[in-house]
């Protein structure tokens, strides 16, 4: 029986269809970048195999790594270089170097997204850039060795932890100056806003606390503590913080205990411990926050933890000493 030419409506649906299942086989997951502190590179995992697609190579220590807000590219610190490295998202290449000043080691983006924040650790000083031209807006004095950033959802502060002085430093961003010290525990790491705004969170490695922080009237209106069975305390270091969406939980990577913990963040109690690898970090979600990614600096590998579950599903390796992990839609 002879075949039916093809009416014009059939051929548009087979170019439309050819079309799509086209784009389907080129578009990319979700990718997770990893900065590798001894490597010199960045790591880029597929968000849905977590096989490695590219290895890109930085200049020297890459640490605090973010991705920008229309996702097109991601910026990591490379404290012994000086400079940021901004990486295109499609091309996964290095397309331009930002000059920082000494020792950038974390950075966080304006509300805006028109400006960068870097800690200078080796000075006591951070950074405020143009992104788009690179230019530096001003230098604020902080105290020694400033590491995490947070900004307020309004833009109107940034505020700062400094390891040595073990405080948190609130910065207006209309005047550039510090407004607010808050003393806290030993050696924080990291600062970051609760979803509502209401608190700051800020972990203080050597301290083995967390400190919670009422951005208003600048007082530590909490302390979390963690208690490890069969850890020693030595070895229970907070580092990272993120919390879920609702801001019912908080998850805390605890350094060379080689746990992340789950903080009920209504009640500050610590509901359990989950095993990682050595190490852990910064840790950060997937864009559906289903998934808690965590970078492993002692076993060179990023855990990937299920948020409904709350289990370790797995541990992929990236390079040597993964320090900061951001992740791109």
């Amino acid at each position: 029986m002879p075949s039916r030419p093809m009416t014009g409506r059939c051929t548009a649906l087979l170019v439309l269809a050819v079309v799509v299942f086209s784009f389907a086989a080129t578009a990319r997951a979700s990718e997770l970048f990893v900065s590798n502190e001894v490597d010199d590179t960045v790591t880029v995992l597929d968000g849905d195999s977590y096989k490695v697609i590219a290895t890109i190579p930085t200049d020297q220590r890459p640490r605090g790594i973010i991705e920008t807000l229309d996702h097109k590219a991601v910026l990591v610190c490379d404290g012994d270089s000086s400079n940021i490295d901004v990486i295109d998202t499609k091309t996964l290449k290095v397309t331009r170097r930002i000059n920082t000043g000494p020792d950038p080691e974390t950075l966080a983006m304006s509300v805006s997204g028109d400006r960068i924040y870097v800690s200078n650790e080796n000075n006591a000083l951070v950074t405020v850039i143009d992104y788009a031209t690179g230019k530096w807006i001003t230098q604020v004095p902080v105290g020694i060795e400033p590491e995490g950033l947070a900004v307020s959802r309004d833009g109107r502060i940034v505020v700062v932890v400094s390891e040595e002085t073990s405080m948190a430093h609130f910065i207006d961003t209309k005047t550039w100056q510090v407004v607010a010290n808050v003393l806290l525990d030993t050696r924080p790491r990291v600062v970051v806003y609760t979803p509502d705004q209401r608190y700051l969170w800020a972990s203080s490695e050597v301290g083995g606390t967390v400190s919670v922080i009422d951005p208003g009237s600048h007082q530590v209106v909490h302390v979390i503590n963690f208690d490890i069975p069969g850890v020693d305390e030595q070895y229970i270091g907070p580092v990272g913080i993120r919390f879920t969406a609702d801001g019912r939980t908080a998850f805390v990577a605890l350094g060379r205990s080689n746990r992340v913990a789950v903080v009920n963040a209504r009640t500050y109690e610590v509901e359990q411990y989950i095993l990682v690898g050595q190490r852990p970090w910064q840790l950060t979600f997937s864009p559906d926050r289903s998934k808690l990614y965590v970078a492993n600096g002692l076993t060179n590998d990023v855990t990937i933890i299920d948020v409904s579950s709350q289990k370790a599903l797995k541990s992929v390796p990236v390079g040597r000493l993964p320090w900061g992990i951001a992740v791109v839609p």
